[in-house]
């Protein structure tokens, strides 16, 4: 059995990872379960890793993976996700999952917030395991520089990992080259035949480019996070 707070944490992390596509912070979390402070939420966490409900993955940072639901959530559907991290030992009773490693280059930093210089060199290599990555495509891997992305779960010093490819959907969170020299991480969108970059954060405006403005050269599709 679980208190009411471990249901509606874990009923959190499900509803916020399945939106996101990236688990919630602890600040999130706590501010969504009306708590006074982080610690509360390390032991909820705790608890429910102790229960087989979720486990944490390290590798230079946290995560969060939820293994399995208790019977009243998985009535709504419910498909485990490997959302963030490396591989770790489960908790006991914990149902095992099996995911492999690769090595993905990271490419220096990415703003999220003001434009920087385009990146294209390597500075180093993170580990990341398979399940995290999308398809067949190339991979790589960038570290996040500022915080106008931190509504969608993204927090300056995350990794973000980046599957290479030029075209976007609406509301997908891309890697956007801004007038061939500026790189930046924004949610895409197409509007009246311009391109609008949005930020995840109030305090930053929506850039309306042109078309021959912006070339897309990669989407999110995860997210290591530090804490």
């Amino acid at each position: 059995m679980l208190t009411r707070k471990q249901l509606e944490l874990l009923d959190f992390i499900q509803k916020r990872t399945q939106r996101d596509g990236v688990p919630p912070s602890f600040d999130e979390m706590k501010d969504a379960l009306d708590l006074r402070s982080k610690s509360g939420i390390h032991r909820l966490i705790t608890a429910l890793e102790e229960r087989g409900f979720i486990r944490r993955l390290a590798h230079r940072a946290r995560a969060i993976e939820i293994i399995k639901l208790p019977e009243a959530m998985e009535r709504v559907g419910f498909n485990p996700r490997l959302i963030a991290g490396d591989r770790a030992d489960p908790p006991r009773g914990a149902m095992p999952v099996a995911a492999g490693v690769t090595e993905l280059p990271v490419m220096g930093r990415i703003a999220a917030g003001v434009p920087i210089e385009a990146i294209s060199e390597i500075s180093h290599h993170i580990t990341v395991p398979e399940t995290m990555l999308s398809g067949r495509g190339q991979h790589y891997a960038l570290e996040v520089k500022g915080d106008s992305m931190i509504e969608a779960g993204i927090n300056d010093g995350d990794i973000v990992v980046i599957r290479e490819q030029t075209t976007a959907e609406n509301g997908d969170i891309v890697v956007a080259l801004v007038e061939g020299f500026e790189a930046t991480l924004k949610r895409f969108r197409r509007k009246n035949g311009m391109i609008a970059l949005e930020a995840a954060n109030p305090a930053y405006e929506t850039r309306i480019l042109r078309d021959d403005q912006v070339k897309v050269q990669g989407r999110l599709v995860g997210l290591i996070r530090s804490y």
